[in-house]
This record gives structure tokens, sequence and C-alpha cells, in this order.
């Protein structure tokens, strides 16, 4: 479980009792208004509004001037601890910028075969690359809306059953929006696939969590945590 400085909407976060937990710079003054001990705190502290956290092997302070956003560092240490299946809280809201991004983590996640959750404002944000999601029957209310888009140039294969409209093997892109505004059936499961490519996915936050199936395996990981400044600033004197 991940938790950033972004929107937490009054929602309690549902926190299983063995769960790793990265807090990713503001992040941390979340946990500590949830009483919890964070495994490990990273970032460059810019957010953080309580006091600073001890040094030691659980902090990872970083650069201001990095290449990878904080959450992408929380996400490398919780990879590198085995984890695959992301649970993140306050990534949503607030700073536009920062939704993006977090959106676009998702997607990356999802290339290497792994899922992560974004929770904020009663919806959950997810994505899925060459595979899909499996929902159990549910009693979602009508009107609370299920929505599909191509993060991918072109997501080819693009399933929908179980949901109010219906898609098969159909073709979406990035630049075409087709997949807005669908609806769980009551009692009925319900799934979201893509044969090629990668999707984002919304759904209600009282619907239950999907089953995850790929088509194929993964290979490759998020990378080495990064903790230097970026080589890619221009640092030559500027004549005004």
């Amino acid at each position: 479980m991940i938790f950033g400085a972004g929107e937490y909407y009054d929602e309690t976060p549902r926190i299983p009792h063995d769960a790793f937990i990265v807090a990713a710079d503001g992040g941390l003054d979340h946990t500590r208004e949830l009483g919890l001990a964070a495994d490990v705190i990273v970032g460059d502290f810019d957010s953080l509004q309580g006091g600073m956290p001890a040094s030691g092997e659980r902090t990872i302070a970083l650069p201001p001037e990095k290449d990878d956003p904080d959450m992408l560092s929380a996400l490398k240490i919780g990879w590198a601890h085995g984890s695959r299946t992301f649970h993140i809280y306050g990534a949503l809201g607030g700073r536009v910028d920062h939704t993006i991004s977090n959106i676009q983590l998702m997607a990356l996640l999802a290339r290497h075969g792994g899922i992560g959750f974004l929770h904020g404002d009663g919806t959950i944000i997810t994505a899925i690359c060459d595979g899909e999601l499996d929902f159990p029957a549910n009693d979602v209310k009508p009107g609370r809306m299920v929505s599909v888009f191509s993060h991918s140039d072109i997501a080819t294969g693009v399933s929908e059953s179980g949901l109010k409209y219906e898609l098969a093997d159909a073709t979406m892109s990035n630049i075409r929006v087709n997949g807005v505004s669908n609806e769980f059936l009551g009692g009925r499961p319900a799934t979201i696939a893509v044969g090629h490519g990668t999707l984002i996915v919304t759904f209600p936050a009282e619907a239950p969590l999907p089953a995850v199936a790929w088509e194929h395996g993964f290979t490759g990981d998020l990378g080495e945590l990064d903790t230097e400044v970026s080589r890619a600033l221009h640092t030559e004197p500027r004549t005004l």
C-alpha cells in the first residue's frame, strides 16, 4: 500500500494486516494521522506538512531535481520488495498534473504484469495490459459509472461483457473516446478485456475488486530507484 500527498476525501483506507506500507513524501502526514508505521518513507519532502522523518534505513531522501516522481519511487520500492499488486491512496485530486502522472504510472505497472488501484472520491482507477479484469456479480446501484479508455495508441480486441453496453472485439485509440459511462448490471459478473494494448479503467469504489488474468507473461521491471539529480537538466549559465 502506498500513501501519497493528494486528496483522501474523508475515506478510510482498508489496510490488510500484512500490507507493506510505503509513505510517498507528504503521504507521511496521512500515515501519521492513521496511526500507521510505514515500512519505507521516500520523497524529496516538498509536500510534507509535519516534521521530517528520522534518518535511517527506513527513510530514503531524494533530490527535488530528480527524473522520477515520488510516486514512481514508491512503486519501485514496493516492486523490489516483491509486490505486484498496489493499492494507492492520496494519488487523486489536488494537482491535476499529479493525477495524470499517477494514472500513467498505473499503465506502467500494467505493461510489466503488475496491477495498481488508485483510490479516491468514490472511484477506483486501474490499468490492464493484454489481459482482463473479471468482476464478481455485485449490486452496485445504477448510475455509478464504469469507463474504459485506451492508454495505448491503439488497443485491439477490447471486450466488455456483463455491462449495460457490451462490446465484442472492438478497437480503441488514445484519441477516440468511445468507452465512457457504462454500468454494472445487478447480480451479473462482468469482464473487461483487451487482446493487445493497455486500457485505463475507472469503476465505483463500492464494486468488488476484479480478478486479473493476462494473455501472456511479462518481462522486465520498473527499473532501479533513482536517487540522483537529473542529468537532463540544463545547467549552463543563462543570459538575461
